[in-house]
């Protein structure tokens, strides 16, 4: 709840208006007597596991890792030396003497023998993986690019972006093909702030080779320059013409816009073209509705392939706001094909486009590519298609093939680490020994993972499955019997709240934010104090968050009070849920016309708070399914959100 949007001043004047609400709540009623099941869980470790001084200095020691202070984890080590999980003694001792203390890459490290000794004893674990990960950026920051080229394939999880730029510069230094390895570079350089220094060595190397322009080059400065990342941005492409207009546009892009309308004239066609993407992206950032004029005049213009990643899609986004349907599909025409690739959005939006021309039959196919897909718009496009949004058939594991998954090595470590409140160690160990599993026995151990009250894991495991599903395991549902009868009290969906639910903490009773939020609901300590004063909740003090039927009550009253308070939208609430009231209404403001709630859910300013909204939605319609058997309408759910002002009359 409001997880990285912690201003208090707006969520006190926001509470300030939910006093005027009049809700009919009451104290909890206790949770109905737990019934009888086939498979009762066990008992989770983590309630049981008593922590050893040896186990609170290896807690010590990763910190002291995760800093790279080489004298504190020697020191650790050592004392350490019977402790059971001795790779992961081993490997804090080595990573620190890789990196400094800022975490970049050393070259000079002389660890070089430790970590081929660590790779030889532990290959093919997951922590061998890891090492491997960070020994590979000590090669490539030291150009040591016969080994690199030894290790690299090695490299399992191949999940690190300086690592693939770092493979490019190797082969660019072997001559391969400039043009080619540019390719393979624009589906690499999506994102600065996974660069590093190996992606800025590789972009100046390109441009000097021949494969990639400069034009090209200072795209991707601007794209660094437009998160801020003024270093990086003349690194990657020297000075840029149009930077101050990048610093207007962060800063005030009203003004921008206002300036560059009278100034645009003295710079060249491509100039003008990509300070208009840019001004248009933080004119779409702040729902202004000038976004759409600005792309307009970047479209006229062209250079669509100079536009950053998140231009290209805030340029689809505008289109969308404005009901520019045509803007819509010039933009995603014009995407990065790396881009238009890596989210189904941009499908599901270019089908709508299409349909908007009048082209139903090429609409149908491109809703046809993600309607297999089981999220938001695999949802929509199901709908859009006149099929049923009702889960797949039941694949069911049988009670053999679930035991097997205890002697698992990767999930005994798992469950340890879990234990342990390191959750980090935890899923690093789970997630490695899913690798390669069959459907079924991805099943298998997410009902393992039920068993042992890992509810996480659960949801985790049981969402990799490609061909053979169980819904009742993607969407579990723990503490119905507690929360059931608080919905019932106050008349919430039950469905929604375990969507809510599920993408808060994935059930984690002990999950807590960067800003305090805590619990199962995730629910701030102003809030919870505010929330059980209007309930009558006597005897309140915040360390009762973590009590789960009190942290089940305020979340669930305060979700009622949101919907309440915005007009029963459940688009309007999730969004105020995560964000905060106040946030969700001045976005509601910001509308000129009734829009169509997935519309209104995609342009939400905040990627946490729009990629939350769609989830929570999503969820809620599969578990309608799962606890009642009932197919329900996403888009129904998501509506129309209209601006405060519209009239009945307005609605279309």
């Amino acid at each position: 709840m409001e997880k990285k949007f912690n201003d208090l001043s707006i969520l006190h004047k926001t509470l300030g208006l939910l006093l005027s609400l009049t809700l009919l709540v009451c104290t909890p009623v206790l949770a109905a007597e737990k019934a009888k099941k086939a498979i009762q869980p066990k008992e989770s470790k983590a309630s049981t596991f008593e922590m050893t001084d040896a186990d609170r200095t290896f807690i010590e020691l990763r910190d002291a890792a995760r800093k790279n202070d080489v004298a504190r984890t020697q020191t650790l080590a050592a004392s350490l030396a019977n402790y059971p999980y001795e790779d992961y003694v081993a490997y804090f001792r080595i990573k620190p003497q890789l990196f400094d203390n800022a975490g970049v890459a050393r070259a000079d490290t002389n660890a070089d023998a430790q970590v081929l000794a660590f790779l030889n004893q532990y290959q093919g674990t997951a922590l061998a993986d890891r090492m491997r990960n960070d020994w590979l950026l000590v090669l490539g920051k030291r150009k040591d690019w016969s080994r690199f080229d030894m290790e690299y394939p090695k490299f399992a999880l191949d999940d690190d972006t300086q690592l693939k730029c770092y493979a490019l510069q190797s082969k660019l230094i072997q001559g391969e093909n400039p043009m080619k390895l540019a390719m393979d570079a624009r589906a690499v350089l999506l994102d600065p702030r996974f660069f590093g220094l190996a992606c800025q060595e590789l972009v100046p190397a390109l441009v000097g080779a021949g494969g990639m322009t400069p034009s090209e080059a200072k795209a991707l400065g601007r794209a660094a320059g437009e998160l801020g990342f003024e270093t990086m941005s003349r690194r990657l492409g020297g000075e840029d013409p149009i930077a101050e207009i990048v610093k207007a546009a962060r800063a005030d892009p009203a003004k921008a816009f206002k300036d560059f309308s009278q100034n645009a004239p003295r710079y060249s066609k491509e100039n003008q073209a990509v300070a208009w993407g840019v001004i248009g992206q933080f004119l779409a950032k702040k729902l202004d509705p000038r976004a759409d004029d600005a792309y307009r005049l970047q479209q006229d213009l062209g250079f669509n392939e100079l536009l950053s990643t998140e231009g290209q899609e805030w340029k689809v986004r505008a289109g969308l706001r404005a009901k520019d349907w045509l803007l819509v599909k010039n933009a995603i025409e014009g995407m990065n094909p790396a881009v238009r690739s890596k989210d189904p959005a941009w499908t599901y939006w270019y089908a709508r486009a299409l349909k908007a021309e009048g082209q139903h039959e090429k609409a149908r196919e491109n809703l046809e590519l993600v309607s297999e897909q089981f999220n938001f718009y695999g949802q929509l496009a199901r709908e859009d298609l006149g099929k049923s949004n009702h889960p797949p058939a039941r694949t069911k594991v049988n009670d053999a093939d679930i035991e097997t998954m205890a002697s698992r090595k990767g999930f005994l470590r798992g469950e340890r680490f879990y234990a342990m409140n390191l959750r980090f160690e935890g899923n690093r160990e789970w997630n490695w020994e899913l690798r390669n599993m069959s459907d079924k026995q991805l099943l298998a151990a997410a009902e393992y993972a039920k068993r042992i009250a890992l509810y996480d894991r659960v949801v985790n495991t049981a969402d990799r499955t490609k061909q053979e599903h169980d819904f009742s395991l993607r969407y579990p549902t723990p503490f119905r019997e507690e929360l059931t009868p608080i919905a019932k009290q106050i008349d919430l969906n039950l469905a929604w709240a375990y969507g809510l639910i599920r993408q808060e903490s994935r059930f984690i009773m002990n999950a807590s934010s960067s800003v305090g939020a805590s619990g199962l609901m995730q629910v701030m300590p102003n809030t919870g104090k505010y929330v059980a004063k209007k309930i009558g909740m006597t005897n309140y003090t915040n360390d009762k968050l973590s009590d789960t039927n009190i942290n089940l009550t305020l979340g669930s009253n305060y979700l009622n009070m949101v919907l309440v308070d915005l007009d029963g939208s459940w688009v309007l609430a999730s969004a105020a849920y995560n964000a905060g009231p106040s946030r969700s209404k001045a976005w509601r403001e910001k509308l000129t016309s009734p829009t169509e709630g997935a519309i209104f859910a995609e342009t939400i300013p905040f990627l946490e708070t729009r990629t939350y909204v769609k989830n929570v939605l999503a969820n809620s319609i599969y578990y309608s399914s799962v606890m009642n058997g009932q197919t329900t309408s996403l888009k129904q759910r998501l509506g129309v959100i209209t601006p405060k002002v519209a009239l009945a009359s307005e609605l279309p």
